[in-house]
């Protein structure tokens, strides 16, 4: 390609972040392949100078690129995904903020344009038959098994996080009153009841093996590894990767998984957002309503399958 004022122009900012800045190889190579689309989607609008761009012609790079217009390979190539797209307008804002710094452009044209929102990723809830599945393989009757079983009843039955059941002190059990105090993020606590299977095979865990897991470093630690200290979340995770596998359950498994799932299913049996959201131990609704999006779609497939009309 014939070098032009602009080739020449990406290449000053493409030193600058080699040389001043210090970017790695992988970035600067990222960069380059940004800018390479927009200079090439420029060229083809005629502007061979910084100086000459406007804001539509960044806003309209942007939809190029959405359509596939806009990508290196040229029209009808594939769309980018929307998190390539907002990388590529990182490379271009700092491509016109240099602009201006060095007296290449009189104003900054990327300034006001933003990133497309990311799209909203749905939590991926199991089954109540999967659960069922789950906990029906969480262990078996030695002290392991025991604790394997009310672990993950108690991840359930809590919607907890997996910190937040590893981190149980005993006082934190009040199984009477068939409660747990749970301590979130930022040391927020919440009172969180816990259902009868849950119930059950916490106090099976605490009569019959916590007593003989535990050793002289045990401490008040609920939930023990077999030398005695405090379970781990990594093992935590392990457990219910194993429960799963014997379940037969072959979707992507984790603690957040079980979280995700007791949201989803107490929202599919008609509990209040706010409700769960206490539950949950969300500071805001909003993080909370990313799961009746969940139950929409749910309900959607139902509609599409058993209305007669719905086609």
């Amino acid at each position: 390609m014939t070098g032009t004022r602009l080739d020449e122009q990406v290449s000053r900012y493409l030193d600058h972040l080699v040389v001043e800045r210090g970017v790695a190889d992988n970035t600067a190579a990222s960069y380059r392949r940004d800018l390479r689309r927009y200079r090439e989607y420029l060229a083809t609008r005629g502007i061979t100078d910084l100086g000459d761009v406007e804001e539509a012609h960044v806003r309209d790079f942007l939809v190029a690129l959405r359509s596939g217009e806009g990508n290196a390979e040229g029209k009808g190539a594939t769309p980018l995904a929307e998190s390539s797209i907002a990388r590529t307008l990182v490379a271009t804002r700092g491509l016109h903020k240099f602009a201006v710094a060095e007296g290449i452009a009189a104003t900054d044209a990327a300034h006001a344009v933003r990133p497309p929102k990311p799209a909203q990723r749905l939590p991926k809830a199991l089954s109540i038959d999967e659960v069922d599945a789950i906990l029906a393989n969480a262990g078996g009757d030695d002290p392991r098994g025991l604790r394997d079983r009310a672990l993950l009843e108690l991840l359930y039955s809590c919607g907890a996080r997996i910190s937040e059941v590893t981190s149980l002190d005993i006082d934190d059990l009040d199984l009477e009153h068939r409660t747990v105090l749970l301590r979130g993020k930022g040391g927020k606590q919440r009172l969180v009841p816990v259902g009868g299977p849950a119930i059950d095979a916490v106090q099976a865990y605490l009569v019959r093996a916590r007593p003989g897991l535990a050793t002289a470093r045990s401490g008040p630690a609920v939930f023990l590894n077999v030398r005695g200290g405090r379970l781990s979340r990594q093992s935590a995770w392990q457990i219910l990767a194993d429960a799963a596998q014997r379940a037969g359950v072959t979707s992507a498994v984790s603690p957040h998984t079980l979280r995700h799932s007791f949201a989803t299913h107490l929202l599919d049996g008609g509990a209040d957002v706010r409700v769960v959201q206490e539950l949950l131990g969300h500071a805001s609704v909003t993080t909370t309503q990313v799961y009746t999006l969940v139950t929409v779609t749910t309900m959607r497939e139902v509609y599409a399958t058993a209305h007669p009309r719905a086609r």
